[in-house]
């Protein structure tokens, strides 16, 4: 146990050091492994991970919904989305926030990425924002927020991830991910509401109408009709996760091609970006297979479920202490290495409490109810300082608005996000009446 303790706090310096997190966890699992066992085992648990990391058919999934994302970023639907979310909303005072709210949530439906869709609607919707006179606060902090969105609306990595690890099922999770998701969208319309209700010198009175061309409404009609296709297909048994990602990659290409929007230079960019970011989450991935097996090989997991047991505390209780755990890991860590560090020595421990009956009486339930959960607080580490990942994406995008006004701008979602997760745990129904 104490090898552990020193492990993490390794860890934690060399993130600090700003060493890459893949290979801080590298580093770290496999030194902490060694000195459990011996070097030769150290290295061999390296080469596996690695091996078996690579030549994973499951893990084939994430590359393919990436695609898929990328394709439909260079088929222009993000700006049809923002086009007919516009048209209906811009009527209303903060409208045009909303709308990219809106937009945001749409395209989330369809690319799995926080980050890709924060990027790609700052472009979309933050020149038509400033041109109606909306303050640069709350026209990034609304897409800030709303990009978050794209972690948990399915199809989402980080729910393929979780599903991974756990060995939970991946279409019971997206399917109990939709009406979070759409919780997130009416939270933060609501923040927008509210906000400008309380300032609106924040945005003006009505905006500008954008008239809808066909290839918006196509647009719209591709993402939904994508998002059927997928959802049904998974949740009715005609295709698995991964085939479900390789049709949608299929399709995404096809949209792509119907609207004209594709090139050779860009088809290469997709495949280029596709490629580097799944890189990057391969190596977090093998980075935390190797760590986790220090830690477990330590002894945590266990060592924390008898610790727990012997507090005999409420079920509640102990989700709220981990909820707090992932806030303050948040700050310092991003969301992918924060749920590949913590879920497997978290979720032996959350399948064992009791949560006297109900829904949660079924350990499969409690598993795909605190990944809802993970993944929400893990929305909100997404905009919290210091490190708001998404916040940071809209500041390479928008260089001339400083970091202080995007998060004074994000504080409305902060707080809107705070109370959507409290009503997902006080009520676990809104995350599994569906499945």
């Amino acid at each position: 146990m104490l090898e552990a303790l020193i492990g993490f706090g390794a860890l934690f310096a060399l993130v600090l050091v700003r060493v890459p997190i893949a290979i801080a966890m590298i580093i770290v699992g496999t030194a902490g492994f060694a000195a459990l066992r011996n070097w030769n085992a150290a290295l061999n648990l390296l080469g596996n991970a690695a091996f078996e990391t690579g030549l994973s058919f499951t893990l084939s999934v994430i590359p393919l919904f990436i695609l898929m994302g990328n394709l439909l970023t260079i088929s222009g639907v993000s700006q049809s989305l923002f086009s007919t979310a516009h048209h209906l909303l811009h009527r209303m005072r903060g409208g045009l926030a909303m709308a990219a709210i809106v937009a945001c949530g749409g395209f989330s439906a369809v690319c799995g990425s926080s980050l890709a869709t924060a990027a790609t609607m700052s472009k979309v919707a933050m020149p038509s924002m400033r041109k109606a006179g909306y303050a640069d606060s709350l026209a990034t902090g609304s897409i800030a927020a709303g990009g978050t969105l794209g972690i948990l609306i399915p199809p989402s990595v980080i729910l393929i991830i979780y599903g991974l690890l756990t060995e939970a099922d991946i279409g019971k999770l997206f399917i109990a991910g939709i009406i979070p998701g759409l919780l997130g969208v009416v939270f933060y319309l609501a923040a927008v509401y509210l906000t400008v209700l309380l300032k609106p010198d924040l945005a003006p009175q009505g905006a500008e109408d954008r008239k809808l061309e066909r290839k918006d409404v196509w647009g719209v009609l591709s993402v939904l009709g994508l998002f059927a296709v997928i959802m049904i297909g998974i949740y009715g048994g005609f295709f698995t996760p991964t085939e479900a990602a390789g049709i949608g990659a299929a399709a995404a290409f096809v949209i792509a091609l119907v609207s004209g929007g594709l090139t050779w230079q860009k088809l290469y960019t997709a495949g280029l970006n596709c490629a580097r970011t799944t890189a990057m989450i391969f190596a977090i991935i093998i980075g935390a297979e190797v760590f986790s097996n220090f830690i477990s090989y330590a002894g945590v997991p266990d060592a924390l479920l008898t610790f727990v047991q012997s507090l005999d505390v409420n079920a509640y209780v102990v989700i709220l202490v981990l909820v707090l755990i992932y806030v303050v890991l948040g700050a310092v860590l991003e969301s992918l290495s924060m749920i590949l560090l913590t879920v497997p020595v978290f979720f032996p421990l959350v399948t064992s409490l009791d949560f006297g009956g109900g829904l949660l009486a079924d350990p499969e339930m409690v598993l795909i109810w605190f990944g809802i959960v993970v993944v929400v607080v893990t929305e909100i580490s997404l905009i919290s300082p210091p490190i708001g990942l998404n916040v940071f994406v809209l500041r390479s995008v928008l260089t001339d608005v400083p970091l202080r006004t995007m998060f004074a701008g994000i504080l409305p979602f902060w707080l809107a996000d705070i109370l959507r997760l409290g009503l997902l745990i006080a009520v676990p129904a809104l995350s599994l009446m569906l499945i």
